[in-house]
């Protein structure tokens, strides 16, 4: 007689021992807040300096690649709903290694993200009388140029500070703090948009509207120049997955929904943008490409202040005044965001054993304050001056991507690991979609360029190192044995795409940014040895065959059972 299939397993949510208190509103304005922050004060300027008008397809293709890599989060977020998701689906699908280094990168990649909007905030405020000695700003550094100067450090310490009281309060208060914040820093972009197309519309801005020498290089530049950066965040409720009521649903729509509002946001803002800009102010620096290295006064006070300047240009005083506001509540609320993703990021490393387990204790509240106050002393350090908000952006977009290139492959192994298990939403045609997520992560790091991808995969060291000092002096006892099976193909995928960014047209110059004696160490990278076209297509084809060489190498379904234990246990026999 034939005997019943056993049932799939069932999820446990309690496993974690976080307060899940987060409803689907939280969630979506978890990764909205994420999503709008400095970007929309500074993004759109970034973009059209280097493309013109034509950055408005940038922002489009970089919204369908984020999209992508969006719905691969849905189905994984729902499917785990854990905290520290985006360190932890790698893990799970392929082991420890590959945990550990996807892991660091969105840990990596969170902490360094609260202090650049912490520089964007007392950027924008230096363009206050009041406030002009907080930041020293370079006129012609593509927008973003400076560093913190004076009372400006102490400015940005409070902001961090405040980062922590409110996060030690816990999860509930935090998300009452954060839905209101994000109201408000939604509604002030979609008033400004408005208020510029329709009084404010200048349709001779769009002409010409492609650059006159490499166009399409220029678009793809605008990329991690602060596109991919500004659409940033979805991720944000899947990290909070272990503290949602209902993750199961809520988090698949929240992640899906959230990007749609900012992809479409984004859009709106720079078509605005380009319009309201005053035409004599464009004819007087040079057009576009020219405003971005223009010495002159008012191309100095558009670089600070891009949507504060160009409205109060417009006259309309009481919208620069709001703006004015905004510039500290945007950047405040993301870097809230991801002070406290920090923190369950680390968390998820810890409950992975990669790092001391001093990062997963949580308080009376059910919050990781370890996590937390390691979180801020990184994000001090960021504080130091770095030469621009659009390098540190680079950085950040390629660590981002980076981590997010994880998903992808995860998905494509888990689907043939653990098919059984319930998927609140299921990514349709993976087949094809997954491969394209991970190639359009890949195509984002080589725009990147040989500068910004060697320092990340500087950074990606340092983190094996630390992870070795914790194993070495056995501050987790709960390390897991190292899962060398993924190796190979993670050591591969970073040597190669190395290469391919060493031989391509981005990023030229030496190694680490090119800063002190690093200038001359490699920099014969990013000289457009291969071209433009066989960047791309070299990128593509070695990203689609480590895709399936990735998922050739995945764990055993029963190791992936041991793993995913805490959330979903074995059955118990009766």
């Amino acid at each position: 007689m034939a005997t019943a299939a056993p049932p799939p397993p069932e999820l446990v949510l309690d496993a974690e021992g976080l307060d899940r208190g987060v409803s689907f509103i939280g969630l979506l304005w978890a990764s909205e807040t994420s999503i709008i922050g400095s970007g929309w004060l500074f993004g759109a300027f970034t973009a059209v300096i280097i493309a013109g008008p034509s950055a408005i397809f940038g922002w489009v293709l970089g919204s369908v690649i984020i999209l992508l890599l969006a719905l691969v989060h849905a189905e994984l977020g729902g499917l785990f709903p854990v905290s520290g998701g985006t360190s932890r689906f790698p893990h799970y699908a392929f082991g420890s290694f590959a945990g550990a280094t996807f892991g660091w990168a969105s840990y990596l990649q969170a902490a360094s993200v609260a202090p650049i909007e912490v520089l964007a905030a007392i950027q924008y405020l230096s363009t206050a009388h009041w406030a002009r000695h907080f930041f020293h700003t370079t006129p012609s550094a593509g927008g973003a140029g400076g560093t913190l100067h004076g009372v400006g450090y102490l400015a940005a310490a409070i902001m961090l500070l405040l980062f922590v009281i409110i996060n030690l309060f816990g999860i509930r208060f935090f998300a009452r703090i954060n839905n209101a914040i994000t109201t408000w820093k939604v509604a002030v972009p979609v008033v400004t948009v408005l208020i510029l197309l329709v009084g404010h519309f200048h349709s001779s801005n769009f002409k010409p509207f492609f650059t006159p020498h490499d166009a399409i290089k220029n678009i793809l530049l605008t990329l991690p120049a602060g596109i991919i950066f500004s659409l940033l965040g979805f991720e944000q409720a899947v990290q909070l997955g272990g503290e949602s009521a209902h993750p199961e649903k809520d988090l698949p729509r929240a992640v899906i929904l959230s990007l749609l509002i900012g992809a479409a946001l984004y859009i709106l803002i720079q078509v605005a943008f380009i319009g309201a800009m005053n035409p004599l102010v464009l004819h007087n620096n040079g057009g576009w490409l020219g405003l971005g290295t223009s010495t002159s006064v008012v191309a100095g006070k558009i670089a600070a202040g891009p949507f504060f300047t160009v409205v109060s240009i417009a006259g309309i005083s009481w919208l620069a005044t709001v703006l004015r506001i905004d510039a500290v509540v945007s950047p405040f609320g993301t870097g809230l965001m991801y002070e406290t993703a920090s923190a369950r990021l680390s968390f998820g490393l810890s409950r992975n054993g990669f790092v001391p387990t001093a990062f997963e204790r949580v308080s009376r509240l059910k919050v990781p304050v370890f996590g937390v106050i390691i979180a801020t002393l990184v994000g001090v350090l960021f504080l130091l001056p770095f030469p621009s908000w659009a390098k540190l952006v680079g950085i950040v977009t390629s660590a981002s991507v980076f981590m997010y290139a994880g998903a992808p492959v995860s998905l494509g192994a888990l689907r043939k690991q653990k098919p059984e298990l319930a998927r609140a939403y299921r990514l349709p045609v993976a087949g094809l979609l997954s491969p394209l997520a991970f190639m359009g992560a890949g195509w984002v790091i080589l725009f990147s360029g040989w500068q910004t991808y060697s320092t990340l995969i500087l950074a990606i060291l340092l983190g094996y190192a630390l992870i070795a000092v914790s194993y070495a002096l056995k501050l987790n006892p709960n390390a897991p044995a190292m899962d060398w099976q993924a190796a190979p193909w993670i050591i591969g995928w970073i040597i190669g795409m190395g290469l391919i960014s060493y031989l391509s047209a981005f990023g030229a110059g030496g190694i680490i940014g090119g800063i002190g004696f690093f200038k001359h160490v490699l920099d014969q990278g990013g000289t457009d040895d291969i071209g433009l076209w066989g960047g791309i297509i070299a990128s593509g084809a070695f990203n689609l065959i480590i895709y399936y060489w990735a998922i050739s190498l995945r764990l055993p379904e029963s190791k992936v059972d041991e793993y995913v234990a805490d959330v979903y246990p074995p059955p118990v026999a009766e």
